[in-house]
């Protein structure tokens, strides 16, 4: 099995690294083509496409400006390291054993819209650039039409080498959109998080997204393999819930 998440906006390349381990982006011939453009941009006009602060996008433009390979612990930092926020406030990467990290390095990637997708333990240098962006480039409107099919045949590559050829989707819709899930022949699970609130089960956003770190976090752990494995996640209150759950979507209750 694969677990496939989202990046973050928030990025830490300052604190301590929990490991050492190091790998690089398959896709930096691409990333750089892209940088390239995004070198163009003025702060403005990076404030306007990503609608970004003044402050943000000057952040930014200096970023792609400073944008250089080959990427190394001086320069850089594992993508798993660096990405802050609620999915990885959840997943807390900087308390994972080396055993969890040579585990995720085989069964955990990152979607990105600057580096396609990511090992856990890939060199990036910090960016931003979501994947709904409509940056218009050399291959087409927006960056879905750049990646085009890479990253499901990505995928595909992998999933054949896996026990399980199974995806566990805990990437947000804007980003799993570039898996084309339609054209993907392998299984896809898609666990589903819902809170109780004003008398009913929701998905709360910031609640799904730490939950959806949590089970990244419990999957590396675990070592889980399979699917039925998924089921007993129980970090943070949440329970398996069978009545509404189907075979590739796992709903997981709590009660507050």
């Amino acid at each position: 099995m694969i677990t496939v998440i989202s990046p973050a906006k928030s990025l830490d390349f300052e604190g301590p690294l929990a490991t050492k381990q190091k790998s690089q982006p398959k896709y930096l011939s691409e990333s750089q083509q892209l940088v390239a453009q995004l070198k163009k941009l003025a702060p403005q006009e990076i404030a306007s496409l990503m609608k970004l602060s003044d402050k943000l996008a000057t952040l930014n433009f200096d970023r792609f400006q400073s944008f250089k390979p080959p990427f190394t612990p001086e320069n850089a930092r594992q993508a798993l390291l660096a990405f802050r926020g609620d999915v990885y406030q959840g997943l807390d990467a900087d308390t994972l054993s080396s055993d969890d990290f040579k585990y995720a390095q085989k069964h955990l990637r990152i979607l990105s819209g600057l580096y396609g997708i990511l090992k856990p333990l890939d060199l990036i240098q910090p960016y931003r650039l979501e994947m709904g962006t409509k940056f218009a480039n050399d291959a087409g409107k927006n960056l879905y039409e750049f990646w085009g099919d890479t990253l499901n045949n990505h995928l595909q590559k992998e999933l054949k080498k896996q026990a399980q050829p199974i995806i566990v989707n805990l990437a947000s819709n804007e980003y799993f959109k570039a898996v084309k899930e339609k054209d993907m022949p392998y299984r896809i699970i898609t666990p589903v998080f819902k809170d109780f609130k004003n008398g009913q089960y929701k998905i709360l956003s910031f609640f799904a997204k730490k939950a959806r770190g949590l089970m990244t976090r419990f999957i590396i752990q675990n070592q889980i393999d399979d699917p039925e494995g998924l089921k007993a996640f129980n970090l943070d209150g949440y329970k398996f819930d069978k009545k509404s759950s189907t075979d590739d979507s796992l709903v997981f209750l709590r009660k507050q």
